[in-house]
């Protein structure tokens, strides 16, 4: 028997106030989880705050420190090296041995820009089954409130802090998304938001719809969507602690 390596969605309230989590999560999700003896997280602090939140719902079934909550490997600073095979390889160990392991981003969906891909994909080459289940994900919640084509649209995560290599790469997404009429979703850390955001009105042109989502799931959380020349003439101050997506199709 191999057991199953699941993908539990996690909240989207990292950082600031905590909403129910029965808010953002299906029941059958949170009760999944509460069965859970083995987990692999990128942080084991936040995994276990997540594991508190749904014992409040569904009483976990073993004590928490009874859980065995395993980091995701990190290549060493300054290193170019890759993570070894190895390593994600000894991750899956539980599930070779017949367990069912949970992996957990710190919010939205595993492996979906998170450094749990790698093990998804070892989990594949070692004959683990591998089950997503629903959960929000900021980016396709972002990309379905803003409007904009969600027939044909580029994750492409964050951009350079350099300023002029930042401009450079905002025109490059601003080019390739009026040649082939595609959205570009564009993330940040929450304390870059505005500055991330005054780089996007000062780089892009005028008539380059801009969406911006901020705060999703969370109480007061916002979508806006406007042309840039819009965005330029009715600004808005950017919170600095909630998560933003930026999204863009050029004209």
């Amino acid at each position: 028997m191999i057991g199953i390596l699941l993908l539990v969605p996690a909240p989207l309230d990292l950082g600031t106030e905590e909403t129910p989590l029965q808010d953002m999560l299906p029941h059958g999700v949170i009760q999944r989880a509460a069965g859970l003896g083995h987990w692999v997280a990128e942080d084991a602090r936040s995994a276990r705050a997540f594991l508190k939140r749904v014992h409040a719902v569904a009483p976990l079934a073993l004590p928490l420190q009874a859980i065995q909550i395993t980091e995701l490997p990190r290549p060493r600073k300054g290193s170019r090296e890759a993570v070894p095979a190895e390593a994600w390889r000894a991750l899956l160990q539980p599930a070779l041995e017949g367990h069912d392991l949970g992996l957990i981003s710190e919010a939205g969906l595993p492996a979906v820009a998170d450094p749990g891909t790698a093990l998804v994909a070892e989990a594949h080459q070692a004959g683990v089954p591998v089950l997503p289940l629903p959960g929000a994900s900021s980016l396709l919640l972002a990309l379905a409130a803003s409007g904009l084509n969600g027939q044909s649209f580029a994750f492409v995560g964050y951009l350079p802090q350099e300023a002029a290599a930042r401009t450079a790469r905002i025109r490059e997404l601003e080019a390739l998304s009026r040649r082939l009429g595609q959205t570009q979703l564009v993330i940040e850390t929450p304390y870059r938001n505005a500055a991330l955001l005054q780089a996007l009105l000062a780089g892009l042109a005028p008539a380059t719809r801009l969406s911006v989502s901020c705060g999703l799931t969370l109480p007061g959380g916002w979508t806006r969507t406007d042309s840039v020349a819009a965005w330029r003439a009715r600004p808005v101050q950017m919170p600095d602690r909630w998560p933003a997506v930026f999204a863009l199709l050029a004209a």
